[in-house]
């Protein structure tokens, strides 16, 4: 069975309560949207109810995702609900907290500027931590998964664990800049321990919407990439499965595991490559020729590969 089959065929069957909040998450993106609209209020140069947006669109496609998963298990879902279950409970709570500050006109992360910003900055801390570890319960999980399709056994679970990967690459973000590291050592303390932005202070210019910084680099970038491959790989095992009705070649079951893998490895290559940019405090808007140099590359491997997968027999 393809995954475009299973979800044709299942959908009853998936978790409930992740595929609620999945649902939910979506109104709440589109009340976001209303509130930028009658809240045009700024917060660190970028519109105050685009965070709650963007982790409201994020949450939507990430419960919606494990809501399908957990279904694929035929051992273990007892434990595997139970985790879900977990996972939305947090992640409800962490957004109440991130809605709660962004109504108050006040950053979410990072901040520990007053006693009461810097509780909820600790609380949220210690919810993503029990978030990464229920992720990485699921992930094992995920080896028990089963699709009778190849290509779609081998996306999930490469989308998995680079999802988790993804989700361990903001950990990034709490290391202290090079300036709070200062403001400390000459008797200071600052109102912000961490960021996204690499070689700047965070709130410069950014990416409309996404707000990722056009002057720096900026660590949400690998973090957001990551994380989607959960989507992003079974998609692509959807998208072969519908090719194949127009090019034979695809039917073949162990080429579609190949290109599957191949697209795996070539999204790493992305995580990496996206990473090390942001690392080196270059913005995703204004490449260098080295970082140019290593897309095409990154690039061309795939492709040729790609190619030789389905001419060469």
């Amino acid at each position: 069975m393809t995954i475009l089959a299973d979800l044709r065929g299942r959908t009853n069957s998936w978790h409930r309560p992740s595929g609620f909040a999945a649902a939910a998450l979506g109104v709440v993106a589109v009340l976001c949207v209303a509130a930028m609209v009658l809240d045009q209020r700024a917060l660190g140069g970028a519109p105050l109810w685009a965070k709650p947006l963007k982790f409201a669109v994020s949450g939507a496609l990430y419960f919606a995702t494990w809501s399908w998963l957990v279904s694929l298990l035929p051992r273990f879902r007892r434990t595997a609900n139970w985790l879900t279950n977990l996972l939305v409970l947090i992640f409800a709570a962490e957004y109440v907290l991130l809605v709660f500050q962004a109504a108050r006109g006040r950053a979410s992360h990072f901040n520990v500027a007053t006693p009461q910003d810097a509780a909820v900055f600790g609380t949220m801390a210690a919810m993503i931590a029990v978030l990464w570890v229920a992720t990485l319960a699921l992930t094992v999980l995920m080896l028990f998964t089963k699709v009778s399709d190849r290509a779609s056994y081998w996306a999930v679970r490469a989308g998995a664990v680079l999802s988790l990967v993804g989700i361990s690459l903001g950990q990034l973000m709490t290391n202290p800049t090079a300036q709070q590291l200062a403001q400390w050592k000459t008797g200071g303390r600052p109102d912000m321990v961490g960021g996204h932005t690499v070689g700047l202070e965070d709130g410069g210019p950014g990416l409309p919407i996404l707000g990722w910084s056009t002057v720096g680099g900026d660590l949400r970038i690998p973090h957001f990439v990551g994380m989607h491959a959960l989507q992003a790989l079974p998609l692509l095992a959807i998208a072969l499965v519908a090719l194949a009705a127009r090019f034979p070649r695809l039917r073949d079951d162990v080429v579609r595991v190949r290109l599957v893998l191949i697209g795996a490895a070539g999204y790493a290559g992305l995580i990496g490559l996206v990473t090390w940019q942001a690392l080196r405090a270059q913005s995703i808007a204004h490449p260098d020729a080295a970082t140019l140099g290593a897309f095409a590359l990154l690039a061309a491997v795939v492709g040729l590969v790609s190619w030789a997968t389905v001419r060469v027999r």
